[in-house]
């Protein structure tokens, strides 16, 4: 099965693309990973991404491409695969559906993870970074024993700029402005599907099981 995963910041996607990989037994594939393979392998493309990483510039999506076809053209992903992080953008989406035209094939499913803003600013703002150790806690769902300690060290717990509220809600703003339309897009293709990702992750993963199930995943 060839699929993608697509979901708001705090949706829980890389905590979902993993569970979903391992029940298929395909590669998961994200974005990241793949810079990092590449940037640390020192590869053309990987030398190429890393100066506009550095320069704090987005990696074009040329690179981003080129850098998805060769990894989809590696042995383990020819039965299947799980994109997570990619496609981002409908040009992006556009590209990735020439790429598997041209190996012959195609995705068969979408997966949105549906959450709400508020859900997801509940989710990421809570969250607690150790100073010492880097474990993150919640001061709601995983809460240490004493208010801003690490139960782990000791250490002390701090927010990130990236977990404040009004950095959350800008992250979401640029979701729905680039990513969203991806819905659309995949919707008119009638590959689109999409659960509810609230509530536990085993309920969500059971929710996202029973859905591939249908198209035979």
């Amino acid at each position: 099965m060839r699929l993608v995963l697509v979901g708001p910041p705090g949706a829980g996607k890389g905590t979902q693309a993993e569970f979903i990989a391992a029940h298929l037994a395909v590669p998961k594939i994200s974005t990241g990973d793949i810079f990092r393979a590449n940037v640390g392998q020192g590869t053309p493309l990987g030398v190429e991404a890393k100066r506009y990483m550095d320069a704090g510039q987005l990696v074009p999506d040329e690179v981003t491409i080129n850098m998805v076809s060769d990894r989809l053209a590696e042995g383990d992903a020819a039965d299947g695969f799980l994109l997570d992080g990619f496609p981002r953008t409908v040009p992006q989406a556009n590209a990735l559906d020439k790429l598997l035209a041209d190996l012959g094939t195609g995705l068969d499913i979408v997966l949105e993870l549906v959450v709400e803003n508020e859900e997801v600013i509940r989710r990421l703002s809570g969250r607690r970074t150790c100073r010492g150790c880097g474990k993150i806690w919640h001061v709601e769902f995983d809460a240490p024993t004493h208010d801003g300690v690490c139960d782990r060290c000791g250490g002390e717990l701090f927010q990130r700029d990236d977990d404040k509220a009004e950095t959350i809600a800008e992250r979401l703003k640029v979701y729905a402005r680039d990513t969203s339309p991806l819905v659309d897009y995949f919707g008119a293709q009638g590959k689109l599907v999409g659960i509810d990702a609230t509530g536990p992750v085993e309920d969500v993963t059971v929710r996202a099981i029973d859905a591939l199930r249908s198209y035979g995943g």
